[in-house]
């Protein structure tokens, strides 16, 4: 067996279509949600001779605004240029895109160094499913997409994973990119290597990774791949793979092009750009615009709640955004009482997220607008107070939540109707005490010979008979008197 050990190189190429209301270089729309094919098109994107292509200032904005968050050096002087290769979903035989000027160099997102971010036009869908022909919708043609390359500085296919999700979740955040990968908003390229010395191996390319498992799943294989084959005496061959998901594994699809095979020359249609000619393109300008980022609102939480809040909690608060939107807003309603903070952390984290499970699943997340809307964060809040004042158990605020999670609703008025407001008055509760003792003289004695786990039993038995509605507290309080007398 090999004593030899091999260092994985890993680089990621990401492209993200932007949000933006029309393509990159006309005015057809950009909807990505559109079912019906070829309606979303115009000369232009269509590459019809005659035509002229015109810079959305919309997406280059987008790109600067990447590139701020990331730290990244923007550019003065950028082009775009002809990235020449002949394919069915390339109408015009080019594609515009960016190669010697990107508007962004360098930066760095989750402790991963990037190489460059720059602007291009998407290429359009191709459908392989009917027949023994193919089929090409070129609504995508032409929509603006983001490219982001890193430094090849990936060492794990976790890693790899952890940057996506992280790039995926700053696009959310500055509002650029749904980046959706299911519906191919956002796509995932991986350059792998392995070498048991100090240079690097030879460099494959995994394309088109639509998940951050295939992500994952692709490098893993990729890198196990190529030992076996450097194991074997044979030599790594530089060449694009695809990745089959169901067999779970990477497949050969062609010789890996260089830049030179492109071709690549300046777009003469378009005017070069001169950044800081355009004043809402310079940095400062651009960081007024940018909100609170993930990496900020971590550093926010952790200072804020300390310990009231788990890592894995925090990180739904980062990572669903309107959940996220939404806590901030129930602690706001408490106006500073910080003594319900904790109690608004677990109803959230457990029972509102669990309800939303039972009935949507994994897909609670994108649910979750819907939800919040029959329960407002000031009536959530509301809930949260009445339990940290004992005004309602906490079996009792449950069940509320239950109903304002079904239809809406005060949580006050809900509790009133349902009578889980909690029994503090002690005429109420000595009737129900006397009754409990009366009917369990074992467990009495339990408790006098020293067993305190007995008067939980007890208390349990009270909370049961009151329907959760008595205060725990006090219930417990009246049955030691009561047996002491």
């Amino acid at each position: 067996m090999s004593q030899k050990k091999y260092s994985p190189t890993i680089g990621l190429e990401i492209h993200a279509e932007l949000k933006t209301l029309t393509k990159m270089f006309c005015n057809s729309k950009n909807d990505p949600d559109e079912q019906k094919p070829n309606v979303n098109i115009c000369p232009v994107c269509m590459g019809h001779p005659g035509t002229l292509p015109v810079i959305n200032k919309e997406a280059v904005k987008h790109v600067l605004k990447v590139g701020v968050a990331v730290e990244g050096e923007l550019a003065d002087f950028t082009e775009f240029d002809r990235k020449n290769y002949f394919y069915p979903d390339i109408p015009k035989g080019y594609q515009i895109s960016q190669y010697k000027y990107p508007l962004v160099k360098g930066g760095t997102l989750s402790g991963v160094a990037l190489t460059r971010i720059h602007l291009e036009e998407d290429t359009a869908r191709s459908g392989h499913d009917e027949g023994d022909y193919s089929l090409v919708d070129f609504n995508r043609a032409g929509l603006p997409l983001m490219e982001l390359v890193t430094e090849p500085v990936i060492k794990s296919a976790e890693e790899a994973g952890t940057f996506a999700r992280e790039l995926q979740l700053l696009l959310r955040y500055l509002g650029v990119s749904n980046a959706n990968m299911e519906k191919g908003e956002m796509r995932v390229e991986a350059n792998i290597s392995v070498s048991d010395t100090d240079t690097f191996g030879t460099k494959v390319e995994v394309k088109n990774l639509n998940s951050f498992r295939s992500v994952e799943r692709a490098v893993r294989f990729e890198l196990e791949r190529q030992i076996d084959v450097l194991e074997s005496g044979e030599k790594v061959i530089q060449e694009t793979r695809g990745w089959d998901d169901g067999k779970q594994v990477t497949f050969s699809q062609r010789a890996k092009e260089e830049s030179h095979d492109y071709r690549y020359f300046p777009d003469p249609d378009l005017p070069k750009l001169m950044i800081s000619e355009i004043p809402e393109f310079a940095s400062a300008a651009l960081k007024k615009e940018i909100p609170e980022l993930p990496r900020e609102v971590r550093e926010r939480l952790s200072t804020s709640y300390g310990d009231k809040l788990t890592e894995e909690n925090r990180e739904i608060f980062v990572r669903v955004i309107p959940f996220g939107n939404y806590f901030n807003a129930v602690i706001s309603a408490f106006a500073g009482e910080k003594k319900h903070e904790k109690i608004a952390i677990n109803y959230l984290t457990s029972d509102l997220i669990g309800l939303m499970k039972k009935d949507f699943g994994d897909s609670w997340e994108e649910e979750f607008a819907k939800v919040s809307t029959k329960i407002s964060p000031e009536n959530f809040a509301k809930l949260m107070r009445q339990v940290g004042e004992s005004v309602i158990s906490s079996r009792g605020a449950k069940d509320v939540l239950a109903l304002m999670y079904k239809d809406g609703g005060d949580p006050v008025v809900l509790a009133e109707k349902a009578g889980l407001l909690q029994k503090s008055n002690e005429g109420e509760l000595s009737e129900i005490v006397k009754t409990i003792l009366q009917a369990n003289p074992k467990v009495v004695e339990d408790f006098k010979n020293g067993k305190e786990a007995s008067l939980q039993f007890l208390v349990g038995q009270g909370m049961r008979a009151t329907k959760g509605s008595a205060n725990p507290a006090m219930l417990a309080t009246m049955i030691r008197e009561s047996i002491a007398k």
